[in-house]
């Protein structure tokens, strides 16, 4: 993506109302994450595309690799939002679905995917991964299973964070380890599994 041909032109560098300033910095993020992946962003790139400063991201994110986090859940923030039909089962096979989706048909996926391997040598970006993304992932699943609870529909004893792990786990290792594909049988298959249980009745 050419900076003057796939982004808007942004205002310029005035008293912006820093709300204003830190949505356009992430919708920048966003798009050239989505168009280009993440060895395309630098802060003096999202700094010139956005019409933000340079010394306002460096205040704003400790590191390349927190901003990057920051706008790509930005980016998938409303088609990864968590449903709530009143049935969990409906719900979790919905978000495991639009999430498995993403992964893999959506140039989102390959950025997540890039970013997850970055982290691996990264220190300051696996802190950023835990802080900027997966936790606000973890924490929208966890709040719906908690609800199910609730209404009688997930034992109450059940660890919340541990089920979290068993199904988006899953779906994760499939996509790292690309031994068996990741389709909607799969999707079905694993939450019927974790919610009915494999022991014989």
């Amino acid at each position: 993506m050419k900076d003057s041909e796939a982004l808007p032109e942004r205002p310029g560098r005035g008293r912006r109302p820093a709300g204003e300033v830190r949505a356009g910095v992430l919708q920048t993020v966003g798009e050239v994450l989505l168009s280009e992946g993440s060895a395309a962003l630098t802060f003096e790139r999202v700094a010139r595309l956005s019409g933000a400063s340079k010394t306002t991201l460096y205040k704003w994110w400790p590191s390349i690799g927190a901003l990057a986090l920051d706008g790509y859940f930005h980016a998938v923030e409303d088609t990864l939002a968590f449903p709530d039909t009143g049935d969990v089962r409906t719900d979790l096979v919905d978000q495991l679905r639009a999430f498995a989706t993403v992964m893999t048909t959506t140039p989102a996926g390959r950025v997540l995917a890039q970013l997850i391997g970055q982290a691996q040598t990264d220190p300051e970006l696996a802190v950023a991964y835990r802080e900027r993304y997966s936790a606000e992932r973890r924490r929208l699943a966890v709040e719906r299973i908690d609800i199910a609870k609730k209404a009688g529909q997930v034992r109450a004893e059940i660890d919340s964070q541990v089920l979290v792990d068993q199904l988006w786990g899953a779906v994760y290792h499939r996509l790292l380890i690309p031994d068996e594909p990741v389709t909607d049988a799969f999707v079905v298959a694993l939450v019927d599994n974790v919610l009915d249980g494999v022991s014989p009745r």
